[in-house]
């Protein structure tokens, strides 16, 4: 029997480990190492992808079309990354690591890309006035590939691994750190709205208007700036160790299932019952079994033949899972589709970063006549300052009204909201092609190269503002969406699975091109290289038909996707402790 010193020895150990559980958070004290990081990383990041399709068309003279599609490129791979880059992080290296490492590749593909500027031999030069073709040779695009490369690997660690390890740093359990956790996020997303903001003006404005050397070499400095202010925080940082990837589980329940699939499901008048299994220190939330996905469920089918460990899971967790691993594959199996309609709202979106873009540089960009020029890019700041504005409306005054009206607590459902935001993506896409229309009336013809409409770039602002509503309804909820109904040991997949809608856009929207391209350049060319010689319009309506279908797509797996947390218990589940009599292994 235990003494009465032997119980207080044995509290007081539980009482000192707890404190050093709450004292091993520093929280407050590691935000700014964390925000200065990432303050000075999308600085760089965004300074140097912000322009970046204007710097391909006039350092390394590529076609418009050509620089489209390689942006598109990079965009779609560096998008992808992330998804590898969670896999890796929750598998081997941890988020501590994986930002080091990403932020080093990130500065050392920074670096190569202002060479290519700096440097006159790597990147083309034309020496005489009417040269027809100056176009980059292999070493010079070699080493801008090889900066792309590097930028890739980079977003591929730091965009899953930043917020969430900045989350870590608070304990989860305690109110204040609950509060930490909260105060953090909305920090991080105001210090990345304001490094867009920059980066879209001041840096655009420096590159377009100064040097593209220095305009790159700015990012550079700040994406060095990032790396140090970063480590100085390594010795009071939290680094979570890893634990596994999720997507094993995910791989488990689809063999399991495949193995088992001759088997018949429980029906209420038999024996034959579902293991249910959850493990003692779970972090994921329990989930009601759902007969949604039915082929899923044969993987929790308990049989004679399998054998169970002392402390209830299954000995072999390739044969048999439980249903709670099935309810979870399942919410992955219910987003997918969901997620697939965001790859058409990406390329509505990305055609004003990329057309958009061009359409401002043959237009007259400047604020009075005869006054200050804006650079093309930086027209984007319109997109953001409409999302800016709109988020507090929607959340201080929209939502209030509409929960009296609807009962929820958010105002709309996530799906209300992100289907509301594709329908504004259509029409902010026929809004662009009566822009366009204006655009090419008012330019000048019978010219011998590219020449500037007299209509304001300004007429660009209402479909860039009718987009930032859209990323109001459609990303932020999509991002929320995948936060809420994903399994909670999925948050950085969910984080990824955001990026890797961007990236298949990307590929979409650089197929896409390629094919309208080649297909309507025999008849007039509908993305001529001068926009007054195309028929821009045409492909803005291309698209906004896509997203009509897209939207109806959208609503029919809205009709058939069930929330998380929506279930209905009819088949009998059972522990294995409760029905069968096994050896234990």
């Amino acid at each position: 029997m235990e003494s009465i010193e032997e119980k207080a020895l044995t509290m007081e150990d539980k009482s000192n480990h707890s404190a050093e559980e709450v004292s091993k958070y520093k929280g407050i004290k590691a935000m700014p190492y964390i925000l200065g990081n990432e303050t000075f990383e999308k600085l760089g990041a965004m300074g140097v992808a912000s322009n970046l399709l204007v710097y391909l068309m006039d350092i390394f003279h590529l076609k418009h079309i050509t620089a489209i599609k390689m942006m598109s490129v990079f965009g779609g791979t560096a998008n992808f990354a992330p998804l590898i880059g969670a896999f890796l992080s929750d598998t081997y290296f941890g988020r501590y690591k994986t930002i080091g490492f990403a932020s080093i590749c990130s500065l050392m593909g920074m670096t190569l890309l202002t060479l290519t500027a700096s440097v006159d031999k790597l990147h083309p030069t034309c020496q005489a006035e009417g040269v027809a073709t100056c176009g980059p040779s292999p070493m010079q695009l070699t080493f801008l590939f090889a900066s792309f490369g590097f930028l890739i690997i980079g977003a591929g660690g730091i965009r899953p691994c930043n917020l969430a390890f900045g989350a870590d740093q608070f304990n989860p359990h305690t109110e204040s750190g609950k509060r930490g956790i909260s105060s953090f996020i909305n920090w991080y997303n105001f210090t990345f709205t304001l490094a867009l903001m920059v980066s879209v003006t001041v840096l655009v404005h420096i590159q377009s208007n100064v040097s593209w050397s220095i305009g790159l070499g700015i990012p550079t400095c700040l994406m060095l700036a990032s790396i140090v202010v970063f480590f100085m925080g390594s010795r009071i940082y939290v680094k979570v160790k890893p634990e596994g990837s999720p997507l094993t589980s995910v791989a488990q329940v689809l063999v399991a299932a495949i193995r088992n699939r001759r088997l018949k499901l429980p029906v209420d008048d038999t024996h034959v019952y579902l293991f249910n299994y959850v493990p003692p220190n779970s972090i994921i939330s329990e989930l009601p079994y759902t007969e949604q996905l039915r082929f899923l469920n044969k993987s929790a089918i308990l049989t004679s033949e399998d054998q169970i460990n002392i402390d209830g899971s299954p000995a072999n967790p390739w044969k048999l899972c439980s249903v709670q691993q099935a309810e979870e594959v399942k919410c992955v199996m219910r987003v997918i589709p969901i997620w697939a309609s965001a790859i058409l709202y990406h390329v509505a979106i990305n055609q004003q970063s990329t057309f958009g873009v061009l359409q401002a540089l043959q237009s007259d960009r400047h604020v009075r006549n005869g006054g200050y020029e804006v650079a093309g890019a930086s027209f984007a700041v319109f997109q953001m300052i409409s999302l800016t504005i709109w988020i507090p409306i929607y959340d201080r005054i929209l939502v209030p009204l509409l929960r009296k009206f609807t009962g929820i607590e958010g105002g709309l459902t996530l799906l209300q909201r992100m289907g509301t935001g594709l329908f504004l993506t259509t029409i902010a896409l026929l809004v662009s092609a009566t822009v366009e229309e204006y655009r090419k009336h008012l330019a000048p013809t019978n010219t011998n190269g590219p020449s500037i409409s007299s209509m304001s770039a300004f007429w660009l602002v209402p479909q860039l503002a009718i987009t930032g509503l859209a990323e109001g309804f459609n990303s932020v909820g999509q991002m929320e969406f995948y936060y809420q109904q994903l399994p909670e040991n999925m948050r950085s997949v969910a984080g990824a699975l955001y990026f890797c809608g961007m990236a298949m856009a990307s590929y979409v929207d650089a197929l896409l091109i390629s094919f309208v391209h080649e297909t309507t350049k025999g008849s007039g060319d509908w993305l001529a290289e001068d926009l007054n010689k195309g028929k821009l319009k045409y492909y803005y309506y291309l698209i906004a038909t896509l997203g009509i279908f897209n939207f109806n797509y959208f609503l029919v797996c809205s009709y058939w996707y069930r929330y998380k947390g929506d279930g209905e218990p009819k088949a009998q589940l059972t522990s294995e402790s409760k029905t069968w009599n096994k050896d234990y292994v």
